[in-house]
């Protein structure tokens, strides 16, 4: 393993939870979410190199894996399939809590991926200036579309 790749190998390590993160907000499904986790780090990889640090190495990131995630979304929703499954986890724990995690969930689902991605950076906690940052718009903008996506959820 050369020195990139090492690098490399460490940003990955250091910032994986971030990139599941973000798969995660685009399916639910574990074996899609391995799927855009594999397509993030194809991504991250083939623009590594030309990484010029000019912003944070999360935010980066953050821009890497819901670009990526929103264009595989945009794709999956032109072609969009009804799957068949029969698999049902009777086990599963369906006490008050998940009922509205999920709920959420749902509904978030449903935004566009722009405002997904930005109620997604907003969920974990970044400051309107970061998502701004990430998502290519102001830090007013921000709280504007962030003011309006919590409406539109209340409204499903």
């Amino acid at each position: 393993m050369n020195a990139l790749e090492k690098k490399f190998a460490q940003m990955v390590g250091e910032h994986k939870s971030t990139i599941y993160t973000v798969c995660y907000m685009f399916s639910q499904d574990a074996d899609e979410v391995s799927d855009l986790f594999q397509e993030v780090l194809i991504n991250l990889w083939k623009g590594f190199e030309g990484f010029e640090h000019r912003s944070d190495v999360k935010t980066w990131i953050y821009r890497v894996a819901l670009n990526t995630c929103i264009s595989i979304d945009r794709k999956k929703r032109r072609s969009a399939s009804v799957p068949l499954t029969l698999d049902i986890n009777l086990f599963e724990d369906r006490d008050e809590d998940s009922r509205q995690v999920d709920m959420l969930h749902k509904r978030i689902s449903k935004l566009q991926p722009f405002d997904r991605a930005i109620v997604l950076l907003w969920l974990e906690d970044l400051s309107y200036e970061e998502i701004g940052q990430i998502v290519g718009i102001t830090a007013k903008n921000v709280s504007v579309r962030l003011f309006r996506i919590r409406e539109q959820l209340k409204n499903m």
